[in-house]
């Protein structure tokens, strides 16, 4: 064999070689970013009772904020919303669903609806929401309080505005308790102000609810600010950052979506740029009773419900906006909701500073009058202690009801 022959012969080996290399790499890259995360696919093949996917271009996804204790084998989703992906319009659409909101779970009979997911996992959680609020969801993601508190730390923190000294205060003693419950100290927050909150302050920010800060209905705006503030973090990182930042972010989400479905989902939300964020909540102000013994639920209208989440997905109509009618082309718009412009701005206008305007009526005639076992009265999560008649609740703080079945709390 001729020296130029065999060199023909090495150069083609060489580049076989360093091709295959290559592929190993890239597939060995793949394999620890897309299928190194919590991937579950126990919803394939699961009555989801889904509806008719209306358009190839939007995406809706469940999202479960989970509050998950060391030991517990199955969790309320404290959090839960609808995200729509809608590649037409270059938005990312949130909207919150109350946990306490009164709905008929399949197999289970009326409850509240973070209830479902402690019954039945991410796939009852899902059926339950397709059912009562006619949308065509398919996928989860999930993520647990505390897991999200590292996911912002691995962005560097965000940018909070603690507007109150009532929330400073119930921020400080959310930090305290959580810190006893793990066995650490964790920084307590010095002053009122827009700051850099980490993960376990930014975490504990979005489940403050009691002193005096708007129960409920306040905290779901605060995890939407916790959640638009990561957003803006991630829209200031480079490529570079983004992957890094999707490395760390990936052990700490658990989702149905497969590596297949993630790639052209986060293509299509990107095509045309960094989609704009908006933030919205069902039921809206006015349209919600309080219902039960003691207003423990929250009642409204399904179908109400569900036309407007069907309008704002479909049609970029946002909850409590008419459509008008775009003079210059005659097709239907709608301004929508601008997206923050600074930090605590709540997405779509909702005032979390302000109790919601409700409920609708004052008619609690339908509410059950005969006499309540009191352990049936402990919030889900909480219980009775039936030698002090003192109640617990899902945080472990403790309480009396009062004449009218509000809840007292203890000072501590």
């Amino acid at each position: 064999m001729s020296l130029k022959r065999f060199q023909r012969r090495l150069v083609r080996v060489l580049t076989v070689l360093v091709l295959l290399s290559v592929v190993f790499c890239l597939g060995l890259y793949a394999y620890r970013t897309f299928l190194g995360y919590n991937y579950n696919s126990s919803l394939f093949e699961e009555d989801l009772a889904a509806g008719v996917k209306a358009d190839e271009n939007i995406t809706n996804i469940a999202l479960f904020g989970l509050d998950t204790r060391e030991g517990d084998t199955q969790s309320h989703s404290d959090c839960m919303m609808i995200v729509t992906v809608d590649n037409t319009r270059g938005k990312i659409k949130l909207i919150s669903l109350m946990r306490d909101s009164l709905v008929n779970i399949d197999g289970y009979g009326e409850d509240k609806l973070n209830a479902a997911y402690f019954l039945g996992g991410p796939s009852l959680a899902i059926r339950t929401i397709n059912e009562n609020f006619g949308t065509d969801i398919t996928e989860y993601v999930a993520v647990n309080f505390e897991q999200l508190a590292e996911i912002i730390d691995a962005l560097g923190g965000v940018e909070i505005n603690v507007e109150t000294t009532a929330e400073l205060d119930e921020l400080n003693r959310v930090i305290r308790d959580y810190g006893i419950e793990q066995g650490q100290t964790f920084e307590s927050v010095e002053s009122t102000g827009l700051q850099t909150l980490n993960g376990v302050q930014a975490m504990c920010y979005g489940r403050i609810r009691k002193g005096g800060t708007g129960d409920d209905w306040a905290r779901v705006e605060r995890q939407s600010i916790v959640m638009e503030a990561m957003f803006a973090k991630v829209q200031s990182l480079s490529a570079s950052g983004l992957i890094g930042l999707m490395q760390d972010m990936i052990p700490y989400v658990t989702t149905s979506l497969s590596p297949t479905e993630i790639a052209p989902l986060i293509v299509g939300a990107v095509q045309n740029g960094m989609p704009t964020i908006e933030h919205t909540r069902v039921p809206l102000d006015g349209e919600w009773d309080y219902y039960g013994s003691y207003s423990e639920y929250i009642l409204y209208d399904m179908d109400v419900a569900a036309d407007h989440i069907h309008q704002y997905i479909y049609n970029d109509v946002f909850p409590g906006e008419e459509p008008s009618t775009d003079a210059t082309t005659g097709t239907d718009s709608t301004d929508g909701a601008a997206p923050s412009t600074g930090a605590n701005e709540p997405l779509g206008g909702i005032d979390f500073d302000e109790p919601p305007t409700g409920p609708m009526t004052t008619d609690d005639s339908a509410a059950p009058q005969e006499e309540t076992d009191p352990a049936s009265l402990a919030e889900e999560g909480g219980w009775y202690d039936p030698d002090t008649g003192d109640y617990y609740d899902s945080d472990g703080d403790r309480y009396y009801l009062d004449e009218s079945g509000n809840r007292v709390y203890y000072a501590e």
